[in-house]
């Protein structure tokens, strides 16, 4: 397992870039404008962390900008935590055997959520390319929130 990034939702991207980069000293490292998905994702690693980040190596914060606008309450900015795993079936029923709800199950054999017990979002991402679709998790539904 290793740890990916800490995703955390902005409502103003400029304001957002001139904390993280400007004034903490944080640099992009890339950007994705999803058009059907409406939001923007920005990779940030600290300078440190340059080097590593370009090979995907590096702890990153997420930003996520969503186009609509929305209100984040309850702690809704703070997104997930993400973990590259080598078998994200493995994993998955590792966890569900321990009592872990999967509450976005791999359907996709990509990617998957659980939580942690105070709530905390947990991403789960299969390393390398995505794993063929496979059962009981293609056809799994949701369970709860993510």
């Amino acid at each position: 397992m290793r740890y990916l990034h800490t995703m955390v939702r902005v409502r103003d991207v400029d304001e957002s870039l001139d904390f993280y980069c400007n004034k903490l000293g944080l640099k992009e490292t890339r950007r994705v404008d999803n058009e059907a998905g409406r939001y923007t994702l920005i990779f940030l690693a600290a300078p440190g962390d340059l080097g590593n980040a370009e090979q995907n190596a590096a702890p990153l914060v997420e930003l996520t900008y969503n186009w609509d606008p929305e209100e984040y309450e309850g702690g809704r900015n703070f997104g997930h935590l993400a973990y590259e795993v080598d078998d994200i079936y493995a994993t998955c029923q590792h966890l569900s055997d321990n009592g872990v709800i999967i509450n976005r199950p791999p359907r996709d054999g990509r990617m998957a959520f659980v939580r942690s017990p105070d709530g905390i979002s947990i991403e789960l991402l299969q390393k390398g390319e995505a794993k063929p679709k496979a059962e009981p998790w293609a056809s799994m539904e949701n369970t709860g929130t993510w």
